[in-house]
């Protein structure tokens, strides 16, 4: 019986892919890195900010409603007239050129105009919708960022195995050829080894296009080119879940998940738009005052200047516009419907995706503990099965079936942690509680050169 093959390559692979033991990096980019790139790069992230910036103004718009208006106006000509009058003498004729100018500062200032407060109610919750959407979108980059992140880890962990697996297998099938040919292999070791190869070549192709498709997903985020990205350690173990029941983070997602709070705000907006338009039928009382000065403003008073100032209250009741206002009243209340219909339906989803969570947290603890046994138990069986083979009990195929085994369980606990940090982000962010300080909490389990 031949001597058992060693797979220095794969044990190599694994090694890099920070499963087993680090390997160096001329330069890593950590998860801190990547976020605070994203900040300043993340195309969706720098809409938010600008939409956030404009939808800010709404606080100054919705008390420009309620605070006075003040006008000047000025104009002025120089005027070719040309003058009859008739008298005892006959019609006399003449022709003056004068400057004529009116100018006038106009004060108005709302006493009783409910439109305008409803205005300014739905001006200051548009800007509170605003404020709401901007902290969704901060929680969205951070899960961006997390999920493409552990993905490109994962392609990269991926390509390196699958990369060290087709290596072994090449190196098995060049000592299946050559001891072929010295009398001490068989055809059958060649044609698994071969059959093993081919499916390794196509499986490395698709990781080299997966790992491709999820570095250029992340580098879209970050804005830069991506050499290299800091690896979860070996040691890395999921922390219990804090709280445990469902029903407190439920409770924790009605009162702070941005989502629904910007929901409910669009509600109240809905509801003063109602009440805005409802206004309409209403009469409007304004305090208004003037100052005017008129210089030659007609070719009768055109050697006289004259200046007056005036104060009052102006009235304006409307009475009919073709129907309008009460169309406009009943379509701000089916809007007004809608909203409370997509609140209910917006909380309704994240409660799913809340459950979902919670679920693959809690299932995420059990199954890598189970997974790490499971590579426990694999790397065990190698060991076995290469000393099976100086007995003569085993032979290579073993070998490589026990090493594939290995492989996948590798790979398997490699997104179990990757799965729980995702899902233990994702539910505090459900909860609207996802924070910087989370992320950096877990960009404490990556180190470079993993």
């Amino acid at each position: 019986m031949r001597a058992p093959f060693s797979p220095k390559r794969l044990a190599a692979g694994l090694f890099c892919a920070g499963l087993i033991l680090p390997c160096g990096s001329a330069f890593s980019m950590g998860l801190m890195e990547a976020y605070n790139l994203a900040l300043q790069n993340d195309p969706v992230y720098q809409s938010g900010i600008h939409e956030h910036d404009a939808g800010s103004e709404n606080r100054a718009l919705a008390k420009s409603n309620l605070l006075p208006a003040l006008s000047a106006s000025y104009s002025g000509a120089r005027n070719f007239a040309t003058s009859t009058q008739s008298t005892n003498q006959g019609p006399y004729e003449s022709w003056p050129h004068y400057v004529s100018s009116t100018s006038s500062l106009n004060f108005t200032q709302p006493l009783f105009a409910p439109d305008n407060l409803a205005r300014y109610h739905e001006g200051m919750a548009q800007a509170d919708y605003g404020d709401m959407q901007f902290s969704s979108r901060q929680q969205d980059l951070l899960m961006r960022l997390i999920g493409a992140y552990v993905d490109a880890l994962f392609a990269r962990d991926n390509l390196r195995l699958v990369t060290s697996q087709r290596d072994t297998l090449l190196e098995q099938k060049a000592a299946n050829d050559r001891m072929f040919k010295e009398g001490e292999g068989t055809k059958t070791d060649m044609l698994e080894t071969e059959a093993k190869l081919d499916l390794a070549e196509a499986q490395l192709i698709e990781a080299q296009d997966g790992h491709s498709t999820n570095f250029q997903a992340l580098e879209a985020i970050v804005g830069v080119e991506i050499k290299s990205l800091d690896g979860l350690v070996g040691t890395y173990e999921p922390t219990p879940l804090q709280p445990r029941d469902f029903e407190s983070w439920r409770t924790t997602a009605l009162e702070h998940n941005p989502d629904i709070a910007a929901q409910r705000v669009a509600v109240e907006v809905a509801k003063d738009d109602v009440a805005k338009n409802r206004a309409g039928h209403l009469p409007h009382m304004d305090f208004v005052a003037s100052i005017g000065k008129d210089n030659s403003s007609s070719i009768d008073t055109y050697t006289t200047d004259s200046a007056i100032r005036s104060y009052g209250i102006q009235i304006t009741v409307p009475i009919y516009a073709g129907g309008s206002v009460s169309a406009l009243t009943r379509q701000a209340v089916a809007q007004y419907e809608k909203a409370k219909s997509d609140l209910d339906d917006k909380t309704n989803q994240i409660m799913l995706d809340m459950h979902k969570q919670h679920y693959t947290v809690l299932s995420s603890i059990a199954k890598i503990a189970a997974l790490e046994k499971s590579v426990e138990s694999a790397r065990l069986l190698v060991t076995a099965t290469k000393q099976s083979i100086k007995g003569g009990v085993r032979v290579n195929l073993d070998l490589l079936n026990a090493e594939q085994q290995q492989y996948v369980a590798q790979r398997d606990l490699a997104q179990a942690r990757y799965t729980y940090m995702v899902a233990d982000l994702k539910l505090r962010s459900d909860a609207g509680v996802l924070s910087v300080d989370d992320l950096r909490t877990v960009a404490a389990n990556f180190s470079a050169g993993q």
